[in-house]
């Protein structure tokens, strides 16, 4: 008869040790719903980086350029001779002038779509592609000296290798700001949780004195401050999902990307709540469990 009447007082005074209310509920979802709303801007990112250096790394890797720059009156005759050259190379496996108009579409960020390109004396361009073995880059240039000496191949590795190492830096600094969100979402309940504590002394004094032991009292905390850390989490991750929704996509070219999600990639935000009830486990838990440690 006394000890489910003891359990059932332990149950009623272990819920009232963290206040339903007050600055510590406030800042623990307050807290929660911020950095669940950046972390889906850092997750949006992330995906989009590596989206971005998939692409970057796709759209250079096997397609070159050769600018061929003579007199008007050789022009032809060496644009000749480097298809020519490229018609018996190993590893390309498609050769084409680029027209005029294609030309202008390149040159028209930097001058404008009016530029008159008839009229001035830009380089031919031939665009390569290169089959699935590729091909040799010094043999070409050795072969294009010799037959044109006015053609320049240029196989966009100063473009690539420096494009997808951004990239890739970018997804890392986005992988970094998750990791620092995670501990100051830590941080931040962690110290909500020793201000419950240190406010509820008298009441954790009284639960010890009718049998409760630290790690019931640290469970009731851990209970109540991960439960609002995933409310919390669970509002910001919504918030910042509808305002990744509501970016707009600029990308025209397909050679960049948006800033957002994906297909299956809209599923991985969904996990926030969860992450944020995680760390708020462990963080109110190893707070309070040094709190009452200190308590006497």
């Amino acid at each position: 008869m006394l000890e489910p009447l003891v359990a059932r007082v332990l149950d009623t005074e272990a819920d009232r040790v963290v206040p339903p209310s007050g600055f510590t509920a406030r800042l623990t979802v307050a807290a929660a719903a911020a950095m669940a709303f950046l972390a889906v801007f850092a997750m949006a990112l992330s995906f989009a980086a590596d989206r971005l250096s998939d692409r970057w790394s796709e759209a250079l890797a096997r397609s070159a350029t050769i600018r061929v720059s003579a007199a008007p009156d050789q022009i032809d005759r060496q644009v000749s001779a480097v298809m020519a050259v490229l018609q018996t190379t190993p590893g390309v496996d498609a050769s084409r002038i680029l027209s005029p108009e294609e030309t202008r579409a390149l040159l028209a960020p930097w001058f404008g779509p009016d530029l008159p390109v008839e009229t001035l004396p830009i380089p031919t361009l031939i665009d390569v592609t290169e089959s699935g073995a590729g091909f040799d880059p010094e043999g070409l240039r050795l072969r294009l000296t010799a037959e044109a000496p006015g053609a320049v191949l240029d196989d966009h590795t100063r473009w690539r290798t420096p494009l997808v190492a951004a990239a890739g830096r970018l997804e890392w600094i986005a992988v970094l700001a998750l990791l620092l969100i995670g501990g100051a979402t830590a941080g931040m309940i962690t110290l909500a949780a020793q201000a419950a504590l240190a406010a509820n002394g008298q009441v954790i004094r009284v639960l010890r004195l009718v049998g409760a032991n630290d790690a019931y009292i640290a469970k009731a905390f851990t209970r109540r401050f991960t439960v609002r850390a995933a409310i919390g989490a669970a509002a910001g991750a919504v918030v910042g999902l509808a305002g990744v929704a509501l970016i707009p996509s600029t990308d025209e070219t397909g050679f960049l990307t948006s800033v957002g999600f994906e297909g299956l990639e809209w599923l991985w935000p969904l996990l926030i709540p969860a992450m944020a009830a995680g760390v708020a486990y462990v963080a109110t838990r190893a707070a309070a469990l040094r709190a009452l440690k200190e308590l006497t």
